[in-house]
């Protein structure tokens, strides 16, 4: 079907949603380009509620709420910042709060997923990810605060599961389940870092163990999986778009990403 002129509903976008292979009860985590869909009747509400009327309560959805803004100026490359600042920026940057704090150049989806009922988000600082459904418990509670995205993280419960990731409209550049990949690896870089949180009441800056996250290959690695990997991929609105197991990237990318680096 030509879709360039065509209005997207929330009823054409469950159609497409389905087709592509999306089901009642499965755990999805989505990383969504808005834009690339076409106009929405309803714009993003509209596409986070066919999500939820596709997999229904038996399933969960599952993005990422990252504020990665919350963070050590003394780490900021672009710009950098004359380290005189350093302190006054610390000392007034907003601490964490999972109820208020905004997600950081996520998009509008994720942002308004973080607010609507029922959506609960995972208590980190920099890495929280938000989810609604069945499992929304498992894979939130317990998110560590080292290593944000390793195995103490909702991608490690997400790969538990059996879950899949819908790439709708985006490429695997931005698929954070890939991360998860980079700490089963174990010898990516590892550093320290900082985020402002509200500990009851008062801004404490913590500080945690990470590594040096690098999705610059991403895309090869994900390319060469799905020459090994058969795939579902499908148009949801104008947006090109792939529905891929979690497990099996991760484990593929897990055996193959220091080919890339």
């Amino acid at each position: 079907m030509d879709k360039t002129n065509q209005v997207q509903t929330t009823s054409s976008l469950i159609s497409d949603l389905k087709a592509l292979g999306i089901t009642e009860g499965m755990t999805l985590i989505v990383h969504p380009s808005l834009g690339s869909i076409g106009w929405i009747v309803g714009g993003s509400l509209a596409l986070i509620q066919a999500l939820q009327e596709v997999l229904t309560e038996e399933g969960t959805l599952v993005m990422p709420s990252h504020s990665t803004d919350l963070s050590d100026p003394k780490d900021w490359n672009n710009p950098k910042v004359n380290r005189k600042l350093w302190e006054s920026i610390k000392r007034d940057m907003p601490g964490f709060n999972s109820h208020i704090t905004p997600t950081y150049k996520l998009g509008i989806v994720p942002e308004l997923f973080r607010n609507l009922p029922n959506v609960k988000r995972s208590e980190h600082p920099a890495y929280s990810f938000s989810a609604w459904g069945k499992e929304k418990e498992y894979i939130l509670n317990n998110h560590s605060l080292d290593n944000g995205l390793g195995e103490q993280s909702p991608l490690a419960r997400i790969y538990d599961l059996a879950g899949h990731i819908l790439l709708l409209g985006t490429n695997y550049d931005s698929n954070t389940s890939m991360h998860l990949s980079e700490h089963r690896v174990g010898v990516f870089p590892k550093t320290t870092e900082g985020s402002p949180v509200i500990i009851k009441g008062k801004k404490k800056w913590v500080t945690y163990k990470e590594i040096e996250y690098d999705e610059a290959n991403f895309i090869k690695i994900g390319e060469a999986f799905e020459k090994k990997q058969k795939i579902k991929v499908g148009m949801v609105g104008k947006a090109p778009s792939k529905l891929i197991s979690q497990k099996d990237l991760v484990d593929f990318t897990t055996e193959n990403i220091l080919r890339y680096s």
